[in-house]
């Protein structure tokens, strides 16, 4: 072959190589859409014990909401887990200690709320480790679940997490608390609309990435939440009580 041949050969080797490659990429975003992810992916999805639900809380610590919802689940005696972010855990270290010394579980978001699809293997490493040793350096634990910003996963991202000894863990209901227009009231009729026994519920203790103010919202709606948690026979607490198949309980 000449090398004049051997170089378009190349070439269209590498043009239809590189669709492929953008599909394997992509290809874990299929466990976005809940209702796949929570029949067939039981363990990303959160799915635990019948008589539990799993608490869980995105985007902080922030110095000013974070403590709000300390004090409040401290006041009902309950525990939950944390996916902190490793740029809002560098402006407020604080909040994240207290929550390790209170016995909250503590988990990883990444560093920056970026989206994994657009990050190549490399970036969403360095991301995934950065934020991991922050959070273990201010608690003194290393962290052993990572929730994806945006729950979109990526197969660099799932590379990532073996390397780093994290597991993905998503959610079955979430609360939309991050729009402008939620209220308590709707926070709550969109977390008990989807939530069953077993379930994980996502919530939100900052507005970093939300409406301004949002979590207020979120702290209004958790009383008549758990209320019917309770009313429904199933106790509250972090993932590491949910009985999750496979899931880390550290």
């Amino acid at each position: 072959m000449t090398p004049a041949r051997l170089a378009r050969a190349t070439a269209l080797v590498s043009a239809a190589a590189v669709p492929a490659l953008a599909a394997l990429h992509a290809a874990p975003v299929i466990s976005t859409f809940g209702p796949l992810r929570n029949a067939a992916m039981p363990r990303l999805a959160g799915r635990g014990r019948p008589d539990h639900v799993a608490l869980t809380f995105d985007d902080g610590p922030d110095h000013l909401s974070t403590p709000r919802f300390l004090d409040f689940l401290d006041a009902r005696g309950l525990r939950a887990t944390f996916f902190l972010l490793g740029s809002m855990l560098a402006r407020s270290p604080g909040p994240a200690k207290e929550m390790a010394a209170a016995g909250h579980e503590i988990a990883v978001h990444g560093w920056h709320h970026r989206p994994l699809l657009l990050r190549g293997p490399r970036a969403a490493y360095d991301d995934l480790a950065r934020a991991r040793d922050a959070v273990a350096d201010v608690t003194g634990r290393p962290p052993v679940l990572f929730r994806p910003p945006y729950g979109v996963m990526s197969t660099g991202a799932h590379l990532a997490c073996r390397r780093l000894g994290l597991t993905p863990v998503l959610w079955t209901c979430w609360g939309e608390d991050w729009r402008r227009r939620a209220t308590p009231r709707s926070v709550e009729r969109t977390v008990l609309t989807d939530l069953r026994g077993g379930g994980t519920i996502l919530l939100h203790d900052s507005d970093c990435t939300s409406a301004t103010g949002s979590w207020r919202t979120t702290l209004a709606a958790l009383p008549r939440i758990l209320d019917t948690c309770e009313e429904r026979g199933w106790q509250v607490g972090p993932l590491r009580e949910h009985g999750v198949p496979g899931l880390p309980r550290r």
